[in-house]
């Protein structure tokens, strides 16, 4: 894929790449700039050391509610590994709390503190502009659709 100046695209081969292959267009490859683009942008923005994954379980848990570690894992698409880690470490910040499920006493549910809910709370706007500022370099009409996209996608 080649992009012009005018922000239109067209596939191409890449002449010199063997069977037409570039690196450079690679969807995993702009996927990941992408990615490191956003993540810079985060780190620069977002107020209480907080991790993207740490961020995303206290939003979710906001949303959700009290749920499973392993539900919780499954809607902010982490492994069981990593939502593990990211609740060890909101839990020893008073971010959250473990308590037994009513239904189910073999199961922990995974809720906000007060503290975790004034925080999330309180970082929702900074959020908001981090994304904005992820997606600045598009116009309204590309966000939307890029948006959609990258939906449709997952």
């Amino acid at each position: 894929m080649t992009i012009r100046d005018d922000d239109t695209e067209t596939l191409t081969d890449a002449p010199d790449a063997p069977a037409g292959y570039s690196l450079d267009v690679q969807v995993g490859f702009l996927l990941r700039k992408a990615q490191q683009r956003h993540l810079a942008i985060f780190s620069a923005h977002m107020a209480e050391d907080l991790t993207p994954m740490q961020f995303a379980a206290l939003a979710k848990l906001h949303e959700v509610g009290p749920c499973s570690q392993n539900s919780l894992g499954r809607q902010t698409a982490m492994d069981v590994a990593t939502i593990k880690g990211v609740v060890t470490r909101l839990k020893a910040r008073g971010l959250v709390d473990k308590t037994d499920s009513p239904a189910d006493r073999r199961m922990h549910l995974i809720a906000l503190t007060e503290p975790g809910r004034a925080l999330v709370e309180r970082l929702f706007p900074a959020a908001l502009d981090i994304s904005g500022r992820t997606l600045e370099p598009l116009s309204a009409e590309e966000k939307a659709h890029f948006m959609r996209l990258l939906a449709k996608l997952t």
